[in-house]
């Protein structure tokens, strides 16, 4: 065979493969990058450059930050900011907001982390509004293919193709020069779901909601029985508390406060072996009236975190609650477990013991299989100490803070670096990969995100697809296989004129882009794109905007983008639900990419 006809034979294979969604992603990008080796179309060297490519390095750091974002609560702050705004009881308000919202984040971000970020708030605003999930979720994730077009970072494609400019020597697209583009197609995607959403989305499935943690500390603390209140109070310099032993604490006629604990200052670690000094915190439990008379009595304050869930102050921005059970063969069992007792390592703090939901009989503390245990410390503390084998999480308290705990530790510094991100970027002082690796590190060395956190944080399947993708595009072009097929749509539709070749090309890849990634959907027509443009001596801009445009329109099936396959579950969609309203959409798309992208960027 002719290197071309290699070339297409593996190309074909390969999208067979990724339609028949039976053999991994990775599985099958490498396959056919070693197939192209093993054929002699690429070196060895060329089959694995992608790896090293900037465009990977770039995508691997937005996947930090988009996850630093998250885990500081910077996203559940803004999906509660948004609920607030928009009301729980208009759909056509709650959805406009919702959608400008996540395409704005996408922009940002990524589309599977603004749409995980919003997709909670409106499950749960959907419950509130009596309605099926069905009616937000699906407009969620497709306003995010919107998003993705409004600046450079909001999706691998968008870098993918203005790369393709600079290495053929033409200026790259401008960070916010997407926008031209994506606000009409982000506007036009919220009229049609307005418009026509509540006629083509299903009305009722069968979907099972996520659980919801924002109002989580009120649970625990009703069903613990602690309706009182737990607070921290501080010891003031003038408090009659200091220089008296930690355990032998007097609040006088305060009989109905329970002191749980004593704690070092701010490290929530409990005072042994010493008096107590100032700036040591009591942890309490009691009725708000009484804490605050002996407060006042004894010159203690109340700790200045701010209180989360009805004002409660043992679950704010450093210290939370978790609930664990003990299961069967646990070494805890058998021992004494009771309301302020510290956990060996001295971090933890209990505060009540249940069994068969109600409190044990502290006169006979001894544990049993099934107790359930509730837990006082930072979160830090939480994270770090229940990963054990004697105890069982019932929720997991990183999962809990991220709901819970809107704006944390670490968001201002995520905040700043993302502004920086964005600042780098819209000003091109330093190249894109620069930019997202130094804010990266940024991230990780102010310890927003931990080493192995930012290690979970990427997702890895899509830096690899990007990466073993990459020959197949040096493949089409070393081979002719790229210059062949854009001489064939040239001969085919050239003479109809530029339109006519965008609109070939908008429909090849759109319909490539509904049974595979759209990252590696453009990156296979990116290079039929650039001869096609060459052949008909016309500017590469505008065919490549329009390619961009198409690799976003994937909304006829599920597997298309992470974020159809994301709301599935939750909205209870089948595979058939998705091109009802993906169509016009689809039909939207093919408009502003054939007819309004020539008007921006002209052929000539």
């Amino acid at each position: 065979m002719t290197p071309i006809q290699t070339t297409c034979c593996i190309i074909l294979a390969t999208i067979v493969l990724f339609a028949w969604n039976r053999l991994p992603v990775i599985a099958v990008a490498f396959a056919a990058a070693l197939s192209l080796w093993a054929t002699g179309l690429v070196t060895l060297d060329q089959a694995l450059a992608g790896f090293g490519d900037r465009a990977v390095l770039f995508v691997a750091s937005l996947f930090i930050v988009s996850a630093a974002l998250e885990r500081t609560g910077v996203t559940a702050w803004c999906g509660q900011t948004l609920i607030s705004l928009a009301g729980q009881n208009n759909r056509s308000r709650l959805l406009l907001v919702l959608m400008i919202a996540v395409g704005c984040l996408t922009s940002l971000l990524s589309g599977s982390g603004a749409v995980a970020a919003l997709m909670p708030v409106a499950v749960f605003a959907a419950v509130r509004l009596n309605q099926s999930p069905a009616q937000l979720l699906m407009p969620l994730a497709f306003s995010a293919h919107a998003g993705a077009n409004l600046l450079l970072t909001g999706a691998p494609k968008n870098f993918l193709v203005s790369e393709a400019l600079e290495d053929a020597g033409f200026e790259g697209f401008g960070f916010t020069e997407f926008a031209l583009v994506g606000v009409p197609l982000l506007a036009g995607t919220v009229f049609v779901v307005l418009l026509l959403g509540k006629y083509l989305l299903p009305r009722q499935t069968n979907a099972r909601l996520p659980a919801d943690f924002s109002g989580h500390a009120q649970t625990l603390v009703e069903h613990y029985g602690l309706e009182d209140g737990l607070f921290r109070l501080r010891i003031r310099r003038d408090s009659p508390l200091i220089g008296l032993p930690a355990d032998t604490i007097n609040l006088g006629a305060a009989s109905d406060i329970q002191v749980m604990a004593v704690q070092v200052s701010a490290s929530g670690l409990p005072v042994r072996d010493r008096a107590m000094m100032a700036d040591d915190y009591l942890l309490v439990r009691g009725a708000a009236q009484a804490v605050a008379e002996a407060a006042a009595r004894l010159h203690l304050a109340v700790r200045e975190d701010a209180p989360v869930g009805n004002g409660n102050t043992a679950f704010n921005r450093r210290s939370g609650l978790a609930e664990v059970m003990i299961p069967p063969r646990s070494k805890l069992i058998g021992q004494p477990m009771f309301p302020g007792l510290a956990t060996e390592s001295g971090d933890l703090v209990v505060l009540a013991v249940h069994r068969g939901g109600a409190e044990i009989d502290y006169a006979h503390p001894q544990l049993k299989a099934g107790d359930t245990i509730l837990l006082e410390g930072s979160w830090e503390a939480l994270d770090l100490r229940l990963d054990d084998p004697d105890v069982l999480v019932v929720d997991s308290p990183d999962l809990v803070r991220r709901h819970a705990v809107p704006m944390g530790p670490g968001a201002k510094v995520a905040v700043a670096t993302l502004i920086g991100l964005v600042v780098m970027l819209a000003s091109n002082i330093v190249p894109p990969a620069v930019a997202g690796i130094l804010c990266a590190c940024v991230l990780v060395a102010s310890g927003a995100i931990t080493v192995e956190q930012s290690y979970r944080a990427v997702h890895w399947t899509t830096v690899i697809l990007i990466g073993a993708m990459m020959p197949i595009s040096t493949a089409m072009i070393k081979s002719g296989t790229a210059k062949f097929v854009a001489d064939e749509l040239v001969s085919a539709l050239g003479s109809a004129g530029p339109s006519a070749l965008v609109a070939g090309l908008f429909a090849l890849t759109a319909v490539l882009g509904q049974v595979m990634s759209n990252t590696a959907t453009t990156m296979l027509v990116i290079p039929i794109a650039m001869a096609a443009a060459a052949a008909m001596h016309i500017q590469p801009h505008p065919v490549l905007m329009s390619l961009c445009i198409a690799g976003s329109a994937s909304f006829m099936t599920p597997i298309a983008t992470t974020t159809n396959m994301m709301v599935m579950g939750a909205g209870g969609y089948r595979f058939g639900d998705y091109w009802k309203l993906g169509t016009p959409l689809m039909a939207w798309f093919f408009i502003v990419a054939v007819f309004l992208v020539p008007r921006i960027w002209p052929f000539n």
